[in-house]
């Protein structure tokens, strides 16, 4: 028994099943065939090549790079500082943010030397600094005298740098189909760039943004920022759909603020960043002041992807979506087979084995089988 089933299941390996088409005349299951083929092709055609564009090739590896420059000058006249002028070369500064460790001590051993300390802004110089032998001492540091004075700003201090403008030059490249663009306007008028601001609907290809104007496209005010810093994140989108041509590819700019998160409840809103300037007074003794600068920063974001047709996505989701075609039908035979009453007379009438005999009995059975063929096209499953 055992070598007859595991020859059968060998031999069955070379049987060749052939597709029988069965009409069932059952108006709900054809409904249903005719509802599943329709959603495939609305979702083949709607979503895969009219939203996806599932007939081009993307490049979503964009090469990008930035230039910016700003511009706007102020005038500030504070006890501190007197009058002073401010243009772009005193106001554009990097950040530098220094940190340094604890200085309690009880003898030299615990300042080594040439070690940062906490709160001291300074370096160790190995000496510990104590009253009496019972008290706890601090770590003699090399420093600049005074420290820095701890203060919260009440205003802004450059209120009229809302109306100053930052130029950004952005390139991009698609190196997939050597494609390039730049965001700015291609043109020869030579006062373009003087006299032009950005606005999305009139000059989408101006790039010289106003900083009042960015802050409040990211849904907050300038002059609140300003006093605390802030820092804004500016999104430029490339999305190019290539097959429309050189012209239809335009850059989209998105503005965020990203000190704050959604609930605004954070201790760390704000930006700002200390820097120094160095001066020597008359008997060549070197002094410094020590600026704690709060403002805006501006981080500048680029993302891009590109597509054109190709033979090769469109042949594969083409085949995709036939294949999902076939779909329909093997759900409406499961319904036939195991859900209807009569599932049995379909299983018979669809699954059947023909066995190879030899030509007289053929001959003789022909009649019988022609007669049987009949009676199962017309099948009907209520």
């Amino acid at each position: 028994m055992a070598g007859s089933f595991f020859k059968g299941c060998f031999l069955s390996l070379f049987d060749y099943k052939t597709e029988k088409y069965i009409v069932a005349k059952n108006k709900k299951v054809g409904v249903l065939y005719r509802l599943i083929q329709l959603s495939f092709i609305g979702y083949i055609i709607g979503w895969v090549f009219v939203s996806k564009k599932g007939y081009q090739e993307t490049d979503e590896a964009i090469q990008s790079s930035i230039i910016t420059k700003l511009k706007g000058v102020s005038v500030t006249n504070t006890t501190e500082s007197g009058l002073l002028v401010w243009g772009p070369e005193d106001y554009v500064i990097p950040p530098q943010n220094p940190k340094v460790l604890n200085g309690h001590c009880q003898d030299d051993k615990d300042c080594e030397e040439g070690k940062m300390i906490v709160a001291g802004n300074g370096i160790m110089s190995g000496q510990c600094l104590r009253k009496d032998e019972n008290s706890t001492g601090t770590c003699e540091i090399y420093g600049w005298c005074p420290i820095e004075r701890i203060f919260k700003p009440q205003g802004p201090l450059l209120t009229n740098a809302e109306n100053f403008t930052i130029y950004i030059k952005n390139f991009i490249q698609f190196p997939k189909f050597t494609f390039s663009k730049s965001n700015v306007l291609e043109t020869t008028d030579d006062s373009f760039l003087k006299k032009c601001r950005f606005d999305p609907v009139l000059h989408p290809y101006c790039p010289i943004f106003r900083l009042g104007d960015i802050t409040r496209r990211a849904g907050h005010n300038f002059q609140d920022m300003a006093t605390l810093g802030g820092s804004i994140g500016i999104i430029i989108e490339w999305d190019c759909d290539l097959d429309k041509g050189y012209s239809n590819c335009h850059p989209q700019y998105h503005f965020t603020r990203l000190d704050v998160s959604v609930s605004n409840k954070t201790i760390a809103t704000g930006f700002n960043f200390r820097h120094t300037r160095y001066f020597k007074n008359a008997a060549g003794e070197t002094y410094r002041s020590l600026l704690k600068v709060y403002g805006i920063q501006f981080n500048v974001m680029v993302h891009g992807k590109a597509g054109k047709f190709s033979i090769i996505p469109t042949a594969i989701n083409v085949g995709s979506g036939l294949a999902l075609m076939g779909a329909g039908a093997f759900i409406c035979d499961l319904i036939l087979l195991y859900l209807m009453k009569k599932g049995n007379s379909y299983r018979e009438r669809k699954f059947e084995v023909f066995h190879r005999s030899n030509k007289s009995t053929s001959e003789d059975n022909s009649v019988e089988d022609r007669k049987g063929d009949t009676e199962q096209d017309n099948l009907m499953l209520m």
